[in-house]
């Protein structure tokens, strides 16, 4: 029997990004950000396929999700009409979702001789409570340093280029690693 694969859609804050649930694993534990097509060719056979789809602008794959990021103007339907076909034909192919070497990661920005334990306390937060509401919004947010009391964080997927991720920023994860590390952290930044 023919295993059926089932995609809900679902909104993110973000306008032109929308959020695919596969309902099974993609990339168990992690997550893929590929924010041009350049960045998908040799690492995502899956991203390489969406971004052929005319408007796409990039793709998100987290464990059980992809999310895509569409160019002002161009319509949901337009992809979507698209979108099917080209998951049909990327699943029925074999290919895996990753493929190669994941690249280096980029270099840590502000103090790189900051404590250990701020650094494993300020991800364990972020793990804790940050990270699975991202999620639920199709993204994701990486520690990327801490200098001088300002945490930096990249965001991914639909949080990159949302309207509302300063806010989110600000008003969410900046008050809450200041409320449990007060005399550490002052301020959160995005990279």
């Amino acid at each position: 029997m023919e295993d059926i694969l089932t995609i809900r859609t679902e909104r993110t804050p973000n306008p032109n990004s929308l959020k695919y649930k596969v309902g099974k694993m993609l990339i168990p534990g992690g997550s893929a950000n590929f924010p041009t097509k350049e960045s998908a060719a040799t690492r995502s056979p899956m991203a390489r396929r969406i971004f052929a789809i005319n408007g796409v602008t990039g793709v998100f794959i987290g464990s059980d999700f992809f999310t895509v990021s569409r160019e002002e103007g161009i319509a949901w339907g337009d992809i979507n009409a698209e979108l099917a076909p080209a998951l049909e034909a990327f699943f029925e192919s074999g290919d895996p979702v990753l493929q190669g070497k994941a690249p280096a990661d980029k270099p840590m920005v502000g103090d790189v001789s900051t404590s250990p334990e701020i650094v494993a306390k300020i991800n364990e937060l972020l793990d804790e409570k940050v990270r699975p509401a991202v999620a639920q919004d199709g993204g994701d947010i990486i520690y990327r340093g801490f200098e001088n009391g300002v945490v930096f964080l990249e965001m991914h997927g639909a949080c990159s280029s949302c309207p509302s991720s300063t806010a989110t920023l600000k008003a969410g994860v900046e008050t809450m690693l200041r409320q449990h590390m007060p005399d550490i952290v002052q301020e959160v930044q995005a990279i």
